[in-house]
């Protein structure tokens, strides 16, 4: 299912004929969706990435961006629609959000 979803989403994204290609768009989607690029905690390709160290009440503490490239596209539909601590909320449409996992995959 997800292989299938994978070759089929360009073609619902744009089916319009486009200036810049299906992997340019979400590419640049990932990069700054809404003034914050989901890169900046989640790695290149959603791979995770350390965003701030720090200590709290003498502990070290480390504050991660989770792996999100491995995530099936129900579970990354509800994460992205949901307010979790840390992760800004970006009110993306679903077109926006399956460009994104088609970037991711």
């Amino acid at each position: 299912m997800k292989y299938i979803l994978v070759l089929l989403l360009p073609i619902f994204l744009y089916s319009n004929s486009s200036f810049i290609t299906p992997i340019e768009y979400s590419s640049q989607l990932y990069k700054n969706p809404r003034g914050i690029g989901c890169h900046l905690c989640h790695g290149a390709k959603g791979e995770g990435k350390i965003v701030a160290k720090y200590k709290h009440k003498n502990k070290k503490k480390v504050f991660k961006g989770p792996v999100i490239n491995n995530l099936n596209f129900k579970k990354f539909y509800k994460v992205l629609n949901t307010r979790t601590r840390g992760m800004p909320k970006y009110f993306l449409t679903k077109k926006e959000i399956q460009a994104l996992y088609f970037y991711l995959q």
